[in-house]
């Protein structure tokens, strides 16, 4: 009986992946052909924007995207494999001689838990990178300012222009205090229109506070002149607090891995990093929405009826669900982004709902 069981696991889970393949190769083409579309629209006045360029734009994205549609995938080949079994009395016969609900589902939940580890350990990774590379390149045809900002393992960057110059400063220490920020080992190099350097000033310590560097004990210097020291140093700037707190890398373009090192560093600087640590958690919950969209999709199609008319009608309650779990989980996110709900019910709220209706309803069909 064991040997019959297990030759029927592998089936059924085989029916489930190959469905599975079949609608991420369908998702993958729809993805392919609007982002490519979406980029030839918002690039129609750059002439740097190629054809195979921006197609190639569009593939580094894809990961990324395949990653965040990944539920309704599974959601939609369950539904469609369990479709094809009933249309084929496959499903009947299974039923008729005691395999209950739970061993049926039992391939789809392990193969899908299976996935979303994959997903979480293993593609986030390439995704993450390839969707940084996007970012970078569509930045590059669309983003008309000449401000960058970045804080990482280097420290704070900023370049901007002021005043017919070029304004680059350094700092390697970076930490936020009250309405600014508290810098230590800072550089500031200054350049004329023509790039010709023009001043270079250092200081120990400083400070970003009411749109100006406050710099203490500094060390001015100019090309063939004399040092000149500063008690205090002022260099005016247009960034703000909230543009540093925003210039963070966005947590979609950081792979799982990174996650966690950039979060603890972020807050030892002062920062909450909170959009990470809630990306970061979703992640985690990757293979629990994964299991619960497999049970959601039962709910509506695990039956023994031919129907045309009912086939269709759970067809549509079925999209309507996901339609419905997807704007539940937007809104949660976006809670939990605000901090009016906790990060981990913001990232855990929509798998355990999914979950425990599909279970309940389930277990009412099942044990009555």
């Amino acid at each position: 009986m064991n040997r019959y069981a297990s030759a029927l696991s592998v089936y059924l889970g085989t029916q489930f992946l190959i469905t599975l393949a079949g609608v991420l190769a369908v998702f993958l083409a729809l993805i392919l052909l609007f982002d490519t579309i979406e980029l030839l629209r918002r690039t129609v006045s750059s002439d740097d924007a190629g054809l195979f360029m921006l197609f190639g734009m569009a593939l580094m994205k894809a990961p990324h995207t395949i990653q965040d549609t990944l539920p309704f995938a599974v959601m939609i080949a369950v539904m469609f494999a369990l479709f094809k079994l009933t249309r084929s009395h496959e499903l009947v016969i299974i039923r008729a001689v005691g395999v209950s609900v739970w061993q049926v589902l039992a391939p789809s939940l392990v193969l899908a838990a299976a996935i979303g580890i994959f997903s979480l350990t293993v593609f986030n990774p390439i995704a993450a990178g390839f969707y940084a590379t996007y970012e970078r390149m569509k930045d590059g045809l669309m983003r008309n300012d000449m401000t960058a900002l970045d804080i990482g393992d280097s420290g704070f960057w900023l370049r901007e222009n002021s005043d017919n110059e070029v304004v680059i400063v350094h700092a390697i220490d970076v930490r936020k205090k009250d309405n600014g920020l508290d810098l230590g080992g800072i550089t500031i190099l200054v350049s004329g229109p023509k790039s010709e350097f023009v001043r270079r000033v250092e200081a120990p310590t400083g400070e970003l506070r009411d749109g100006a560097f406050h710099l203490q004990n500094t060390t001015e210097m100019h090309p063939g002149e004399d040092i000149i020291r500063h008690a205090e140093y002022i260099q005016a700037t247009s960034i703000t607090l909230n543009q540093v707190q925003d210039s963070f890398a966005a947590p979609e373009t950081m792979s799982f891995w990174d996650l966690p090192e950039f979060i603890e560093t972020s807050r030892a600087a002062g920062f909450s990093a909170r959009p990470h640590r809630l990306y970061f958690h979703s992640l985690i919950a990757t293979p629990a929405l994964l299991c619960a969209m497999v049970l959601l999709a039962a709910s509506f199609f695990l039956t023994t009826q031919s129907r045309m008319a009912e086939w269709t009608m759970r067809g549509a309650a079925g999209v309507g669900a996901g339609f419905v779990l997807y704007f539940y989980n937007q809104f949660t996110y976006a809670m939990g982004l605000n901090a009016t709900l906790p990060i981990l019910i913001a990232a855990w709220a929509p798998a355990l709902t999914a979950m425990c209706l599909g279970m309940g309803y389930l277990f009412y069909r099942e044990d009555g």
